[in-house]
């Protein structure tokens, strides 16, 4: 019996690549009734936006082995046998190994990537050649249980001021899930533990107006009923879904950029793999031209070495991370105090 395949074209740089689609009708998300092909086609019709979002950074592809319920994991250098469109380029992980990871440079890449099953794609937040420099101030909002998308929203807006105050653009887009994500375009002159510090240093800002609302405790137990601002995706090697990254849940969300007017009505379950397309036909692309006038990140070290004078010093780590300089004990709170 001659297995189910079929092809693609996919225009590029280059030209129109074909790129062939293994078992086309196989459902990637079975609730949303889409199939394999189907998300192949979703990449070409957002093939300019999803490129200027995340080409020329190393990626990170979220491999399913089946449908979005099934077996999954992450690749970061390309396997063998990948086109020779596939380009990959070296980086350093905080372990100070050093490895090729794949870049994306044309949609047929996109396109080849979910037929390798990928369905989430993360970015990193530097460009390919220079990765030890992001050129991203990424935040993450990660409502904690007891709130939810909509205790994030005045939270990003004021965010959006704390990194004015910085001399800072905001850009915002869907999580995907239940978050926020909040984007700043930034000179790519200061490597990641400077980034993260800024970070750490606008979260904490924004921690101070709104205390009731916003936690930055690493430690889940003492979050509270707050949203969590995730420094920790600052880190080298530390990425969350890019931009027009369908999202592996049941209705097939897309981690969509909205515009700040859109954002008091937002609705992030309406953004899906079945309608960004028109809607980047009908609205276009709130990110288009984000990168155009970067900032700095000095006011935010500023504040951070305000921060360190006044006695708040390093947060933690992610626990797969070396031990860190200046970084407290990784130990829950409560262990600690049962174990004194």
């Amino acid at each position: 019996m001659a297995s189910e395949a079929t092809t693609v074209d996919v225009d590029g740089p280059h030209g129109t690549r074909e790129v062939r689609i293994s078992s086309p009708s196989r459902l990637v998300f079975p609730e949303a009734g889409i199939t394999k092909l189907g998300l192949a086609e979703y990449h070409i019709a957002v093939g300019e936006a999803f490129l200027a979002a995340n080409g020329d950074r190393p990626i990170s592809l979220q491999r399913f082995g089946g449908d979005i319920h099934g077996d999954q994991f992450f690749s970061k250098n390309p396997p063998k046998g990948a086109p020779d469109y596939v380009r990959s380029e070296t980086v350093t992980y905080p372990s100070a190994r050093a490895h090729p990871q794949i870049v994306i440079d044309e949609t047929a890449v996109t396109v080849w990537a979910v037929q390798m099953n990928t369905v989430v794609f993360h970015p990193w937040a530097s460009r390919a050649e220079t990765s030890d420099f992001p050129d991203q101030l990424r935040i993450d909002l990660d409502p904690q249980p007891g709130t939810d998308f909509g205790d994030a929203v005045p939270i990003a807006f004021e965010l959006r001021k704390v990194l004015a105050d910085a001399g800072l653009d905001a850009f915002i887009k869907t999580s995907g899930n239940r978050g926020l994500h909040v984007f700043a375009p930034i000179e790519p002159t200061r490597e990641f533990l400077d980034v993260r510090h800024a970070v750490i240093a606008a979260a904490r800002e924004l921690e101070r107006r709104m205390p009731e609302q916003v936690t930055t405790n690493w430690w889940k137990e003492e979050r509270g009923q707050r949203v969590f601002v995730d420094f920790n995706q600052a880190n080298r090697d530390r990425t969350m879904a890019g931009a027009y990254s369908p999202r592996a849940l049941a209705h097939a969300p897309v981690s969509c950029p909205i515009t700040w007017d859109e954002l008091p009505d937002a609705d992030p379950t309406a953004f899906t793999v079945l309608t960004v397309p028109e809607r980047l036909r009908t609205v276009g692309d709130p990110w288009a031209g984000m990168a155009e006038h970067p900032g700095t990140i000095d006011v935010l070290m500023e504040w951070w070495a305000r921060d360190l004078e006044s006695g708040l010093g390093e947060l933690p780590f992610p626990p797969d991370y070396p031990k860190m300089p200046g970084e407290p004990p990784r130990v829950q709170p409560s262990r600690a105090r049962h174990d004194d």
